[in-house]
């Protein structure tokens, strides 16, 4: 009876700040990123997959041309929790993210709860990532006269919405997935300086084809294409998988703006791995605020701009869902712009896949500190380049099995549900913290609190 009751209070056992900032100290990673650096990661894994592939399969399947109120919708979801995450980032600035800030304000059985969905979030993203790098890589090789076999560019079976069900795709396995995440799992061995590095040049050249794809794509609009803007109408909220409000698809899924955004969440994953990252910022309690919100701020904008050229461009109904941005360029005679997309996108969407799998190792290592996770394997951090080696390896291994088997729509939902459910979190466990420990230090203070809390744990929510 004495043993059941110890567990139970186990469960519920809370890890003082103190604690985790002297754990972090005994074992830190290494200390070399900056504001630029930080928002430089951010924006690595926000723009990629979510710009480059998300954005025409939302378009296509769930919102038409309203998904610019969609990535609207979403990024002000997102501002909300991304206040919460910057005040316990600056106030607890350790690896583990939303799971370090669960245990410190809901217990054990709640970190183990959130860390386990972060390792959903980061682990099922990247190799969502992986599969929409494969694709562009396709395209892109195909412009050079090289076509890949059909039985090794795309995942065994998929799932038709027009039918609710699933079929077969012909293909055996996706092996530029399989080889990408291959790659940046040495790349990310070797040490968090040179992936950073690595990271900030390929976020150069995105930002600079997304630059043109606003800039040329601007004189290519049909005002035409925009209507119906709406074709699914604004609603679509679903209640615990049940369609409650707004149009159903054949499987019975929502369709609509709201439904739109509730799945570009998958695209702004990015702003929330910053903080995974604070143990390793020079200045967490400065720049990490700064890379979360630097980074958000500007993704949201270039999405909202992108999404408005796309649907501009192309009627809704004939997006590519595998590469929409470099084969809307091709279908308005534009080849040369194609080519240069099909090159942005795979550097960009190779940075997602970096910070994401960048990240997932940092969740595992919290959480081998603290006795959730074998400590010999999970904690083990590399005595030369100072990663956590061992579950780097272990997530490489994992993100190139799902992203060479799994369709990009089963991923796409998958992810969305360790968003949702780390950003609702995150905001409850802000919220007791000013009540329960209102003296400790914070250099950056969510303002008007209270409602940015409650609006961002109902977001997360829905």
């Amino acid at each position: 009876m004495i043993a059941v009751s110890s567990a139970k209070s186990n469960l519920f056992a809370k890890k003082p700040t103190a604690l985790l900032l002297k754990e972090a100290q005994q074992h830190r990673l290494r200390a070399v990123l900056g504001p630029l650096q930080l928002t430089s990661l951010g924006v690595g894994a926000i723009i990629g997959a979510g710009l480059f592939v998300i954005v025409g399969l939302v378009a296509k399947d769930k919102a038409g041309p309203a998904i610019m109120l969609s990535f609207v919708v979403a990024g002000l979801a997102c501002t909300f929790a991304a206040l919460c995450y910057a005040e316990f980032a600056s106030m607890v600035p350790v690896a583990g993210s939303a799971y370090t800030y669960a245990y410190a304000t809901l217990g054990e059985l709640a970190a183990w709860i959130i860390g386990w969905d972060l390792i959903l979030e980061y682990g099922v993203g990247a190799a969502s990532v992986a599969h929409g790098w494969s694709h562009y890589f396709s395209d892109f090789v195909a412009l050079l006269g090289i076509k890949l076999p059909a039985a090794l560019i795309d995942a065994p079976f998929d799932f038709n919405p027009a039918t609710g069900e699933f079929v077969k795709t012909g293909a055996l396995i996706d092996l530029p997935a399989l080889l990408i995440t291959v790659l940046l799992t040495a790349v990310l061995v070797i040490g968090i300086r040179e992936s950073a590095r690595f990271n900030a040049f390929m976020v150069l050249i995105k930002l600079a084809v997304v630059a043109l794809i606003i800039g040329v794509g601007v004189f290519y609009i049909d005002p035409r294409n925009w209507h119906p803007f709406a074709p699914y109408g604004f609603s679509g909220i679903s209640f615990f998988g049940d369609t409650i409000v707004g149009q159903r698809g054949a499987a019975g899924e929502p369709l609509g703006m709201m439904a739109g955004a509730a799945v570009v969440f998958y695209a702004y994953i990015g702003f929330d791995s910053v903080s995974t990252h604070a143990e390793e910022a020079r200045n967490p309690s400065h720049d990490v605020p700064i890379g979360i919100l630097a980074s958000l701020t500007l993704c949201t904008i270039l999405y909202i701009a992108v999404a408005a050229i796309l649907t501009g461009m192309v009627p809704f109904q004939e997006i590519d869902i595998d590469a929409p941005l470099a084969k809307a360029f091709g279908q308005v005679g534009l080849p040369w712009a194609h080519a240069l997309i099909s090159i942005g996108a795979l550097t960009g969407i190779t940075s997602v896949l970096l910070v994401l799998m960048l990240s997932q190792p940092r969740i595992m290592l919290a959480m081998a500190r603290d006795g959730l996770l074998p400590r010999n394997f999970f904690g083990a951090v590399h005595e030369r380049w100072r990663t956590p080696w061992k579950s780097t390896l272990l997530t490489g291994s994992l993100v190139a099995v799902m992203g060479s088997l799994l369709p990009l729509r089963i991923l796409a939902e998958l992810v969305n549900i360790g968003t949702l459910l780390a950003f609702a979190m995150v905001c409850a466990a802000v919220l007791i913290m000013r009540r329960s420990a209102p003296e400790i230090p914070r250099p950056f203070r969510c303002p008007w609190c209270r409602l940015c809390h409650v609006l961002a744990f109902i977001s997360g929510l829905r």
